[in-house]
């Protein structure tokens, strides 16, 4: 990251939580049975809770300067996926909601746009035809989101649906009952099986951290979606009391950092639900680059599922471009 657009410098005084052993088995073996893959997450290193919780808390207190928060600003928009999950989400809110991603500001054409607009799957093909000729992507939640309590055969319909629709991204969520009960190779081959059925398509795994009660559990999640192939990992649906946190956010990013580090392979990450202030936005912001590092400060690897956030980002933005605050009244309410 270039030095002038960036002033997140911070000396990295605390070792890493999690130090991965070089000798670790291939990641093609512990899949082998319930137990070994079972084995293989339960060795993984314990979560140093204080230490994890105190060193998201310290860099939440990072300031940056002027020049750095209009780029922050700005990458974060572009890393947005502007949500809509309602029951009563109709085809013109889509469509208003594209029309958003594509052009966040209308008064100022150099606001970037999203990276998506994510929507349930029959909303999909609207945002698709919405959409089209942008960079912007769709992503469909599926898999009987967002308790993902069905059958296999309906959620991998689901996902179907939405692929057929012309979704860019599905955002799944594992079966967290599942999970909880120690049934890890369940887990992993439902997310094997989505896999296949998304097709091109990016896939989001989605852990619903404020059901796994512990972060332990949670970096097992983050581990055994990136074995079973997630191109994300995120934390939540949005639809429970806690949603995206620091904390959690910041175990996963140590996850997908260690995962590159033992396989090649580099998995993005997503928090979502709860994020709401620009404030907010470049505290996660600095969470992706003192610890991921900067391969991660991309709208390929990062996002945030959000839906009121991109107006505070907005407002933000024109307070720094005029010095004024605007207020929310200048900003369409999604």
């Amino acid at each position: 990251m270039r030095d002038g657009d960036w002033t997140f410098r911070y000396a990295r005084r605390y070792a890493p939580l999690v130090t991965m052993s070089t000798t670790a088995p291939a990641l093609a073996d512990v899949t082998a049975s319930d137990s070994t893959l079972r084995r293989y997450l339960h060795g993984l290193p314990g979560v140093d809770a204080v230490g994890l919780e105190a060193r998201a808390a310290s860099l939440g207190t990072r300031s940056i300067k002027t020049t750095a928060k209009a780029y922050a600003i700005d990458l974060a928009i572009s890393m947005i996926d502007l949500t809509t999950l309602e029951g009563a989400d109709t085809p013109g809110k889509v469509r208003a909601l594209a029309a958003k991603a594509v052009r966040p500001d209308p008064t100022d054409r150099s606001a970037p746009a999203t990276a998506a607009v994510c929507v349930y799957s029959d909303m999909a093909e609207t945002a698709v035809t919405a959409l089209a000729g942008t960079d912007v992507k769709v992503a469909s939640v599926a898999t009987a989101f967002p308790a993902g309590r069905a059958s296999l055969a309906v959620k991998l319909a689901d996902v179907r649906d939405a692929v057929a629709a012309g979704a860019d991204e599905i955002d799944m969520v594992i079966d967290r009952g599942a999970f909880l009960a120690g049934h890890y190779l369940k887990v992993y081959e439902e997310i094997r099986a989505v896999k296949d059925a998304a097709g091109g398509a990016r896939l989001k795994v989605i852990f619903e951290t404020g059901e796994l009660s512990t972060y332990d559990n949670i970096r097992r999640a983050s581990w055994l979606g990136m074995i079973a192939g997630a191109d994300f990992i995120k934390t939540s649906t949005g639809k429970v009391g806690v949603n995206a946190t620091p904390a959690n956010t910041l175990l996963m990013l140590e996850a997908v950092r260690d995962f590159r580090a033992q396989t090649g392979t580099q998995v993005g990450v997503k928090p979502a639900g709860g994020i709401r202030t620009s404030k907010d936005a470049v505290k996660f912001l600095v969470l992706v680059n003192e610890t991921a590092g900067e391969d991660w400060l991309d709208s390929h690897w990062f996002r945030f599922g959000a839906s009121s956030l991109l107006n505070d980002l907005l407002m933000q933005r024109q307070k720094l471009a005029t010095g004024r605050y605007s207020g929310p009244d200048y900003v369409t309410v999604d």
